[in-house]
């Protein structure tokens, strides 16, 4: 049965299981009734961070236009325009076994595209969740609902992996931005320009 957590909760995830080094993040949301004339497309994006927080190269930024990390770490399984259908939304593949050591947390993160030019924002967005599955069983591990706490967003840090004593955790953030992807890239060290 998988572990339900709150914003801020912090769980082990490898400590007990030390075969288990494939994952599935899936991501997913609903729209809320909304007439703007635009489709959602909703982005998930993984940052890849060395200990001080930020990535070490623009390439340990993974979403649908650079879909693998070098190490094949992390892979994007793809950009879903509309949200449509029931079930994850978005995916990222993991090999924590990859995972090169200079990363200490792997940050999960979901934007609006176009957020200002479409007038969207995450006040617009329901049963926003992120979950952890264990590939090789297809068992799901982890589970954080986002809830209904977000207006104004166009990004938000849902959650993170992170190295603790030579195990991984999981991490439930819900933080949210203004700004979009760009705020997002800065906040973890990238230059959009």
């Amino acid at each position: 049965m998988a572990i339900s957590l709150q914003k801020g909760q912090k769980v082990d995830l490898t400590k007990g299981k030390p075969g288990m080094t494939k994952l599935v993040v899936g991501l997913g949301w609903d729209t809320n009734k909304y007439d703007g004339g635009f489709e959602f497309d909703l982005d998930s994006a993984v940052f890849m961070l060395t200990d001080s927080g930020k990535v070490g190269s623009d390439k340990d930024f993974v979403f649908y236009g650079n879909p693998k990390h070098n190490s094949e770490s992390v892979v994007h399984m793809g950009d879903n325009l509309t949200g449509a259908g029931d079930g994850d939304d978005e995916q990222v593949k993991i090999d924590l076994s990859k995972v090169p050591a200079t990363i200490q947390k792997i940050a999960f993160t979901v934007t609006i595209h176009e957020a200002e030019v479409r007038r969207q924002n995450f006040g617009q967005i329901s049963n926003a969740y992120i979950h952890i599955m264990d590939e090789s069983k297809n068992e799901e591990l982890i589970r954080y609902d986002l809830g209904e706490d977000f207006s104004i967003e166009t990004a938000i840090i849902v959650a993170e992996l992170y190295r603790n004593n030579g195990e991984w955790k999981f991490n439930a953030i819900g933080s949210g931005f203004g700004g979009g992807l760009a705020a997002l890239c800065a906040n973890f060290g990238i230059d959009v320009a």
